[in-house]
């Protein structure tokens, strides 16, 4: 299939790659970046047609404004901007569901991760392959942000239903099949990675070296990440639900030894006093075990609960070069 752009466009010409991008107070780096997805297009223009389609999560600079003037300019760029945060996630699924391509590159705005891999991205897809991401072989930042990172893929690799690919973030190229299967997912909090990962379909990584943001600020912070990585868990694992069944039988085992031995004890040392401290641990002991377990279910019951309402993924307050019946959300 190498070479055969018509074998995977359904319009038997040309395909049309859409080219994600999600932002937040990213106008420091709007000019540079669409410099760069420019001479991207033009570098493919025989094998490709391109759109570019931002997401605005907010934005309290004037990276909107940046956004409608690039559009005017160019009939190419679209862009949506929603009436409240969604957070990182959200937006990159909400942009998504607005594009046209035959296949939908993801990028940060950030520049970290090379837009330039479209073309290593097509060389892989024209052979087959309907999900082509980016595996980070080394990346600039604090190596305690770095250890914490890679314990966190570890983790999650390890419970998680299905294999997700390490040192790979949501830098990637998909087919139209591939996100016509993922937008029936009406996932409240989505985990894409670990959602593209667990659909199947024909993947492969290609290494590269992550670039250092130019300007601007990291929107990922110890923070984030962590409650990126719960999300990642309670949406792809049932490993805590089994675990506080497993940790609940464990306390109940060590309760009835505990007795066993009290009991003996008592009729081999009649004399010994009564423990009043030793009750109050088990108490406590007790408490914060069910405590913790009652919290892990509560978050399950709580992504039950919040799909159930049927919160749409993003609501969409502007948007430039989108016709009404275009825009789905």
């Amino acid at each position: 299939m190498a070479g055969n752009d018509a074998g995977r466009s359904p319009r038997g010409k040309r395909p049309l790659i859409s080219i994600t991008i999600p932002v937040l107070n990213e106008s420091d780096n709007m000019d540079r970046l669409y410099q760069r997805l420019v001479a991207v297009g033009d570098k493919l223009a025989d094998r490709c047609d391109i759109e570019i389609v931002f997401s605005d999560n907010c934005s309290e600079d004037d990276t909107w404004q940046k956004i409608e003037a690039l559009s005017k300019r160019d009939d190419r760029v679209r862009g949506i901007r929603f009436a409240k945060g969604v957070g990182f996630q959200r937006s990159i699924l909400a942009n998504f569901l607005h594009t046209r391509g035959d296949a939908i590159m993801q990028l940060d705005a950030d520049l970290q991760d090379p837009p330039e891999m479209l073309e290593a991205f097509m060389d892989r897809w024209e052979e087959g392959f309907d999900v082509v991401y980016g595996i980070r072989r080394s990346r600039p930042e604090p190596a305690l942000l770095r250890g914490f990172r890679n314990v966190g893929y570890t983790v999650i690799g390890m419970i998680s239903e299905h294999p997700i690919p390490r040192q790979a973030g949501d830098f990637r190229l998909i087919d139209r099949k591939v996100l016509n299967a993922l937008v029936k997912f009406r996932t409240p909090n989505p985990y894409l990675r670990g959602m593209i990962a667990g659909l199947g379909f024909r993947q492969m990584g290609i290494e590269y070296d992550r670039d250092a943001r130019v300007a601007g600020k990291s929107k990922f912070g110890v923070n984030r990440l962590l409650r990126l990585g719960l999300t990642a868990v309670f949406n792809h694992s049932s490993v805590p639900l089994r675990l506080a069944t497993v940790v609940g039988l464990a306390a109940m085992a060590a309760s009835v030894l505990g007795t066993i031995y009290y009991v003996v004890l008592r009729l081999v040392r009649p004399d010994l006093p009564p423990g009043l401290a030793s009750i109050h641990i088990l108490v406590l002991f007790g408490i914060g075990l069910q405590s913790v377990l009652l919290g892990i279910i509560g978050e399950y019951i709580l992504r039950i609960y919040v799909m159930l309402r049927g919160d749409p993924v993003a609501i969409i307050d502007q948007s430039v070069n989108f016709s009404d019946d275009e825009l789905k959300l």
